[in-house]
């Protein structure tokens, strides 16, 4: 489903680096009926929502999922070298790829797992008067989820302060991001864990 590109130009950011150690293998490499390859529908989703060009940050097995992008050259790998150390490494190597691009006014951000993201989610986000300054993430039920709407104007302070596993929220908060109304369109729905099987 193609929605409305946003009004300015965004990058997208796809944060896929972990391991999956509970889920039991990297989530950039999860596939399941519903959604096909979580990588490839992420990724078309945040190319069909106009951003360009859309980051995809690589860590666990980055040679395996790297062939799970589809063929674009708005689609740009990066593999976060120390993506073992948590989630601020993925967003940190993302921004810096991001730093140098001309045109973005802001990024998109969001992650691998979760394949029940709706069109809808990202089209809210993205919506509206957005210029560098703007800051948004999407809220389930007044539950912080994503995707995440970061102006340029806050990658670089952002980066600053990351550490560890800890991601954008602590800076979110800080800096009074908007709360979009995103209830009912997947964006809270990460799956941690493996599907059961069952029976044969």
């Amino acid at each position: 489903m193609t929605t409305t590109p946003p009004a300015a130009p965004l990058a997208g950011i796809l944060l896929a680096a972990g391991a999956g150690t509970r889920f039991g293998g990297p989530k950039a490499l999860a596939a399941t009926p519903e959604a096909g390859s979580w990588l490839a529908r992420a990724v078309r989703l945040l190319l069909d929502a106009g951003c360009a060009p859309v980051v995809v940050v690589l860590g666990a097995a980055a040679d395996d999922a790297r062939r799970l992008l589809p063929e674009d050259p708005r689609v740009v790998p990066v593999v976060a070298e120390r993506w073992a150390d948590g989630v601020a490494e993925s967003l940190r190597a993302a921004l810096a790829a991001l730093a140098g691009v001309e045109g973005p006014v802001g990024a998109l951000v969001t992650l691998v797992d979760i394949p029940r993201l709706s069109p809808e989610a990202l089209a809210r986000v993205a919506g509206g008067t957005v210029g560098p300054s703007s800051l948004r993430r999407a809220v389930y039920g007044g539950t912080p989820g994503h995707p995440v709407l970061l102006g340029r104007d806050h990658w670089e302070p952002l980066s600053a302060g990351l550490s560890g596993d800890v991601g954008a929220g602590p800076y979110l908060r800080a800096n009074g991001a908007e709360a979009v109304d995103c209830t009912g369109l997947g964006g809270d729905e990460d799956v941690d864990l493996a599907p059961r099987r069952g029976p044969a």
